[in-house]
């Protein structure tokens, strides 16, 4: 599979992408935890169908120590055993944000309420900013058809 375009060779893309990456960067320096923000970069990426971005979260994730076991159980995190309450908000809030489109009226209260029980304003502001960003680059790769697979953990810095 090949992608539609070069979007690294791109200049128009590498300087929308360049401001997807700084707010990425941003978030980063926040005290939302990282395994927290790729746990919710991979629910996001599953629900959209995002093959690259699961390569490389997935593969982000486990080079920064998460374990195979969590990594493999964020699509059933409902029934899993091995997420804290904390992180289930985040996934709960990941999933009704980037559904929104399939639900009347966005994120339901309870949700937001959930997340607030464990996450102080900056973490939810990046937890918040961490589901639209991955969205972003869910959408431009799946457009895209941006192949899936030859990631390796810390390509992009």
């Amino acid at each position: 599979m090949e992608a539609r375009l070069n979007a690294f060779g791109n200049p128009v893309a590498q300087k929308v992408l360049k401001h997807l990456i700084g707010a990425n960067q941003a978030i980063a320096s926040s005290s939302l935890p990282e395994a927290t923000a790729e746990l919710v970069k991979i629910r996001a990426s599953q629900i959209n169908g995002c093959g690259f971005c699961l390569d490389m979260h997935t593969k982000d994730a486990l080079a920064a120590g998460e374990t195979p076991l969590r990594v493999n159980l964020v699509a059933a995190w409902r029934e899993a055993t091995v997420f804290t309450e904390a992180e289930r908000a985040a996934l709960e809030l990941a999933e009704q944000g980037t559904r929104l489109a399939d639900g009347a009226g966005g994120v339901p209260d309870e949700v937001w309420a959930n997340a607030a029980k464990h996450y102080d304003e900056n973490e939810l502001v990046a937890l918040v900013s961490v589901i639209a960003i991955i969205n972003a680059f869910n959408r431009v790769n799946v457009i895209l058809q941006q192949p899936a697979g030859g990631y390796q953990p810390g390509q992009f810095g």
